[in-house]
C-alpha cells in the first residue's frame, strides 16, 4: 500500500523557514509614539460647564433657523453650484475608485496574451547557429495567464482597509467643506442685512441733517438765525452723503461676495433683495460636550479617518517584511515554424502552475526606512487629530463667552439708546422754543445715530456667533455613522432674536 503524502508535513518547515529568512531584516523596534487624548478626560471649562443644558444641537439644514426663504434658497444655490465643493466631490470619487482598485489587488488576476509575428532569424551565438539561422517564419503565441497573490501576512487586506478610510475622509472632508461653506454664507447674508440696517440709519441721519439747514436757512430768512448758524448746519452734510456711499459700497461687495460663493457671476447678486432675519431662544450646549462633539464636527471625523488610514499602513509596511507567495499559472500555445496558424495545434500546448515566492533578505535598511516614515505618519495624524480636539474646544468655549458678553451688551446699548433718544428729544424741544442753537441739536442727533448703529453691530454680532457656533458644533446630524466608534446624536435648535427694519 502506497504511502499517503500529508502536505502538512512539508508547509509547516517551509514557513518557518520563511519566517527565519524574514528575520534577517531587524525592524530596529520602529513603532508608534502619539497618543490620542481622551476628550472625556479634557476639562472643558466654565464657559461649556454652565452652558444652558435644555438647548440642543442645530438641526441638519441649520441655517433654516433664521426664517429667511431667501437665506434658505441661497445656500441651497450655493450648495449645488460651489466650485470648491464640486472639487471635494470629485476628491471623493477618487478615493473611491482607488479603494476599488486595492480591492481589485485582493482578486485573482486574469490576462490573456496573443501575438503573430513574421520573423527573421540571424545567426549568431544566442539563436544559432541552428535550424532558424538565416531563416524567416512565422513565431506566433497565444497564452492564457493567472496571478493569484497568497496574502500570507495580511498586506493586501491593510491596502484594502487604508484605501477605504481615506475614502472615508474623502467624504467627511467633502462634508467639512460644505459646513464651512453654509458658514460663510450665512455670515456673509448677515453682513448684508447689517448693511440694509445701517443704510436706514445713514439716510435718517442725512434726512435729519437736511431738515436741520432747511430751518437754519427759515431761521435766516425770518431775522431770528444768522449766517453761522446755516454754515454750521451745512458742514455734516458732505460727511453724511460720505458714509451713505459708504453703505451702499458695503451692501454691493457684500452681495458679489454671495454671489462668488453660489458659483455665479457678480451679477447674480443683484437679485437679493433685503434680508429679514429672526432668531428665537437662547444658546446653549447639550450635557457630555466633547464626546458629542467627537461625533459630530466633520473635521474632527476627517482626523480620525485618518489615523485609521496611518494605522493601516503601519500594517501594510510591517507585512513587507515576510515572504510574499503568489499562484501562477499560463496555458497556452507557440509556435515558431510552420504555417500562420500553426501555433493553435495540440503539440504547441505548453501549460504550467506553481508558486512563487519573493524573500527580502538584505535591502540596505529600505523596508526599516519605510516602516520609520509610516509609523511617523501615524505619529503626525493622531497628534493633529489632538490639536483639532482641542482647538475645537476652545472655539466651542470661545464663541460661549461671546455670546454671552453680546448678551450683556445688548442690554447695555439698549439703554444707551433709549437715553440718546430722550436726549434728542429734549433737545429739539428745547431748540424749537428758541433756548438753545442747532449745535445742542446735532450732537444729541449724532450720538443717537452712533446709538443706533451700536446697537445694530451688536445684533448682528449675536447672529454672527450663533451661527459660528452651529458650525462649530458640527452644523447637524448626518444620516448615518461619521466615523468610527460614533455614537447616537441627537438634533435640535438654538437661537437669539434680531428684529428687521421695515
Amino acid at each position: 500500500m502506497p504511502a499517503i503524502v500529508r502536505p502538512e508535513l512539508y508547509l509547516a518547515p517551509l514557513f518557518v523557514l520563511f519566517a527565519t529568512l524574514a528575520g534577517c531584516i531587524d525592524r530596529g523596534g520602529i513603532a508608534p509614539q502619539a497618543e490620542r487624548l481622551d476628550a472625556a478626560a479634557l476639562e472643558a471649562g466654565d464657559a461649556i460647564a454652565h452652558a444652558e443644558q435644555r438647548a440642543a444641537w442645530p438641526a441638519a439644514q441649520w441655517w433654516r433657523a433664521y426664517g429667511d426663504a431667501q437665506l434658505d434658497a441661497w445656500v441651497e444655490r450655493a450648495l449645488a453650484g460651489s466650485p470648491s465643493l464640486a472639487i471635494a466631490g470629485a476628491r471623493v470619487r477618487e478615493a473611491q475608485a482607488l479603494a476599488g482598485v486595492a480591492a481589485g489587488a485582493q482578486a485573482p488576476q486574469v490576462g490573456v496574451e496573443a501575438s503573430v509575428q513574421r520573423r527573421r532569424w540571424p545567426t549568431d551565438n544566442f539563436y544559432g547557429p541552428g535550424p532558424l539561422a538565416d531563416t524567416t517564419t512565422w513565431n506566433n503565441t497565444a497564452s492564457f495567464g493567472l496571478a493569484y497573490d497568497l496574502d500570507l501576512w495580511g498586506r493586501l487586506r491593510s491596502e484594502r482597509q487604508r484605501a477605504l478610510s481615506l475614502a472615508e475622509l474623502a467624504a467627511t472632508e467633502a462634508r467639512a467643506a460644505a459646513l464651512e461653506l453654509q458658514g460663510q454664507v450665512v455670515q456673509a447674508y448677515i453682513q448684508l442685512a447689517l448693511g440694509y440696517a445701517q443704510l436706514d440709519i445713514a439716510k435718517d441721519e442725512l434726512k435729519q441733517r437736511e431738515q436741520l439747514l432747511a430751518l437754519a436757512r427759515e431761521r435766516l430768512r425770518i431775522g431770528l438765525g444768522t449766517r453761522l448758524e446755516v454754515s454750521e448746519a451745512e458742514a455734516p452734510l458732505p460727511e453724511a452723503h460720505r458714509q451713505l456711499d459708504l453703505v451702499h459700497e458695503r451692501i454691493a461687495l457684500t452681495r458679489h461676495q454671495l454671489a462668488a460663493l453660489a458659483g455665479a457671476g457678480p451679477g447674480a447678486g443683484d437679485a437679493l433683495e433685503r434680508p429679514s432675519i429672526t432668531l428665537h431662544a437662547l444658546p446653549g450646549l447639550p450635557t457630555q460636550l466633547p464626546l458629542e462633539l467627537l461625533g459630530r464636527r466633520p473635521d474632527l471625523v476627517a482626523r480620525r479617518w485618518q489615523v485609521a488610514a496611518q494605522a493601516r499602513g503601519i500594517e501594510v509596511a510591517e507585512a513587507e517584511f515576510y515572504p510574499n507567495v503568489d499562484l501562477l499559472g499560463s496555458f497556452g500555445r507557440a509556435a515558431v515554424q510552420g504555417g500562420v496558424l500553426d501555433f493553435l495545434r495540440h503539440d504547441k500546448l505548453a501549460w504550467g502552475l506553481g508558486p512563487a515566492l519573493s524573500l527580502p533578505v538584505f535591502d540596505g535598511g529600505r523596508l526599516r526606512g519605510r516602516l520609520g516614515a509610516q509609523a511617523a505618519a501615524y505619529d503626525i495624524a493622531v497628534e493633529q487629530y489632538n490639536q483639532t480636539l482641542v482647538q475645537a474646544l476652545k472655539g466651542v468655549a470661545d464663541l460661549l463667552v461671546r455670546l454671552h458678553s453680546l448678551h450683556e451688551q445688548e442690554g447695555f446699548a439698549a439703554e444707551g439708546l433709549a437715553r440718546a433718544e430722550e436726549r434728542c428729544q429734549l433737545a429739539a424741544e428745547a431748540h424749537r422754543r428758541g433756548l438753545t442753537d442747532a449745535r445742542a441739536v446735532l450732537e444729541a442727533q449724532s450720538q443717537l445715530f452712533a446709538q443706533q448703529r451700536l446697537q445694530q453691530q451688536v445684533r448682528a454680532g449675536q447672529l454672527a456667533a450663533q451661527a459660528e457656533l452651529w458650525v462649530a458644533l458640527g452644523g447637524g446630524v448626518l444620516p448615518a455613522a461619521s466615523g468610527p466608534g460614533d455614537g447616537q446624536l441627537r438634533a435640535r435648535a438654538v437661537g437669539l432674536h434680531l428684529p428687521g427694519r421695515d
